[in-house]
């Protein structure tokens, strides 16, 4: 229903009030026209109504104690405006018609009732960015997947049987048989934890390594155990399981085991079989092998994005995902005794686990000191080309296992983090910010660790911090200085104008508070644990960071399914109203988070 013509009370936050409510508001909203250079709401002034533009352009601003207007954001048609002057008795802001402008008024007493009877409504004027970010999510029509929000105990488990360690094969067997599971849990003396045994395991001991039927299950049993807690959530033991190459888990509530997990169960739950890109790969011969099972990477992503996954959640399990095909690669193409004397690393977004679409390569190599491979070029070439193959462009600016800039030994290795924390040259400061979020996907993680504690190190340098803080500052916010949204002829960019200044402010404050953690989420909640963050700005700068990568990954999709190549370009124009309010909410959370970057560093403006 519409309250008169151009009052869509089909659109946010009129849709979240039912038929009742719309048919009051038909029924007392009036109309307005106001000259332009009118003052329609005082700063400091109660309100007699809700404002919503027809159109015209309204444009808020404030007084500083010198009496001089400080513009802060402008409203145009579709726009709400004196909700808090109404819920509060006082105005934040003055608001004056820039042009001639036609309106909507909602009567205050009105829009009170309506506060109080509808949750939703109230939350939506009442809450900050998070909850705005949630509603839209309803107002997208797109159900949250019930895996998102589902915990583990709620999926149908397994029952957790015990035997001992001296029980044999042939008796694990018939136990398996009998009570129709896929795993044993092993009880033996000798070991402190438990241990669980699956019938991959029996037969491997039987076919591969020719134990006798009466050999006893307690050295097969595979240690520690791998578990999750019945209030975990379920998508959580989905990537439990993608990291760690297992195809089931136990499931304890509190110290109690109470059965196992395994994919089947998690499939009565999920539908959309990225197991079998996991299963794929485990089982891939050769390169074709990966390359059939990362097809359906882009595929998977489209289908949880569309079912509502959140952000974080779906990143996870993508980056999960990722790891386990550049592995397998790794596996494919490096010999076996080659293997360990190399350490496979993941940089940049791959590394803080926030890659979603095959964007670009982004990798490096850690080489064991004395190591004398002829073939070791030649692996890396190819490691690189099977990574184009499987739908990885190369990186732009070479940060690529094939390159001898980001394949060095661990002495080199050593020498250049010394190096980049004496200059101070922007290519420094980029090679080293994105080495900041290196993670080892392959081979031997031991040979990053020494690498990894030097980085740790550097945070306490103030003058490498203040080199590379001044990155959060390098690009011009797209918000202006008036709250519009500006873009170039081929759009907004919203990596250099969003996505970069967070990320990039995270990576530095984390450095200098001594946060290992590399995902930006994870860095939020660790900076406000240590002080370095308040918790509102840590909220909001989480929330508005999940609305960035969304509305990207929206336009990245789009532009896929128009036949073209993802890029970090929006339109606002073509956003949804709510979309376009959550970009300027997002951006003016960003734009306080420089501010907070400026002060922690001591940047100059």
């Amino acid at each position: 229903m519409e309250a008169m013509p151009g009052l869509d009370l089909n659109q946010p936050p009129f849709d979240l009030l039912d038929a009742a409510a719309h048919a009051r508001i038909a029924a007392q909203v009036d109309m307005a026209f106001h000259a332009r250079g009118e003052i329609i709401i005082g700063g400091g002034e109660p309100s007699a109504q809700v404002v919503v533009i027809l159109k015209g352009q309204v444009h808020a601003f404030d007084l500083d104690a010198a009496g001089h207007e400080q513009r802060f954001a402008d409203y145009g048609a579709g726009d709400i405006f004196g909700a808090w002057a109404v819920m509060a008795g006082r105005a934040r802001h003055s608001y004056r018609a820039d042009s001639d402008v036609v309106s909507f008024l909602i009567p205050a007493a009105l829009f009170r009732s309506l506060l109080a009877e509808y949750p939703a409504f109230a939350a939506w004027f009442q809450e900050g960015l998070a909850v705005k970010g949630q509603l839209a999510d309803r107002a997208r029509g797109i159900e949250l997947a019930e895996l998102m929000v589902a915990q583990v105990g709620a999926a149908q488990l397994a029952p957790a049987i015990w035997v001992a360690g001296t029980t044999s094969i042939a008796e694990a067997s018939a136990r398996l048989r009998e009570e129709r599971v896929e795993c044993l849990l092993v009880d033996d003396p000798a070991h402190p934890e438990p241990g669980v045994v699956t019938r991959t395991d029996l037969l491997d001991a039987l076919t591969i390594d020719g134990l006798p039927v009466q050999a006893p299950v307690g050295p097969l049993a595979s240690r520690p155990l791998v578990a999750q807690q019945t209030t975990d959530v379920l998508f959580q033991a989905l990537v439990t399981m993608a990291e760690r190459h297992i195809e089931r888990v136990a499931v304890r509530e509190g110290d109690a085991i109470v059965g196992t997990l395994g994919m089947a169960e998690v499939l009565s739950h999920y539908a959309s079989h990225s197991h079998l890109i996991t299963l794929r790969l485990a089982r891939a011969r050769g390169l074709e092998d990966v390359i059939d099972a990362a097809r359906g990477m882009d595929r998977l992503v489209r289908t949880l994005h569309a079912q509502g996954a959140r952000m974080p959640a779906l990143m996870e399990l993508v980056s999960a995902l990722n790891s386990r095909v550049m592995a397998r690669l790794f596996e494919l193409l490096v010999p076996a005794p080659m293997q360990s004397r190399l350490c496979l690393l993941v940089l940049g977004s791959e590394g803080r686990r926030e890659q979603l679409l095959k964007t670009d390569q982004d990798n490096a190599l850690v080489v064991e000191d004395g190591l004398d491979w002829p073939g070791l070029e030649d692996a890396m070439a190819r490691f690189t080309v099977a990574m184009s193959e499987v739908g990885y462009p190369p990186c732009p600016g070479g940060v690529m296992v094939s390159r001898p800039h980001w394949r060095l030994s661990a002495t080199q290795w050593r020498a250049r983090l010394d190096q980049w924390r004496s200059h101070y040259d922007p290519q420094a400061a980029m090679d080293l910010s994105i080495t900041l979020d290196a993670r080892p996907v392959a081979g031997n993680a031991a040979l990053f660790a020494p690498l990894e504690a030097q980085m740790q190190a550097l945070g306490g340098d103030e003058r490498l911090l203040h080199a590379m803080a001044v990155a959060v500052l390098q690009f011009e916010s797209p918000l202006s200085f008036f709250g519009q949204l500006r873009q170039g002829e081929r759009g907004l960019d919203i990596k250099r104008g969003g996505i970069f200044p967070v990320v990039h402010g995270l990576r530095c404050l984390a450095l200098k508070h001594g946060i290992t953690q590399r995902s930006s989420f994870a860095r939020c909640d660790a900076l406000v644990d240590c002080g370095g963050l308040d918790a509102p700005l840590a909220r909001d700068l989480a929330q508005a960071l999940a609305v960035l990568q969304r509305l990207r990954l929206d336009a990245q999709l789009a532009t896929l399914d128009a036949g073209g190549v993802p890029d970090n370009l929006l339109h606002p124009d073509t956003l949804r109203r709510l979309d376009r309010e959550l970009l300027r909410d997002a951006l003016r959370v960003v734009k306080a988070f420089r501010q907070h970057v400026r002060i922690a560093f001591h940047l100059s403006d």
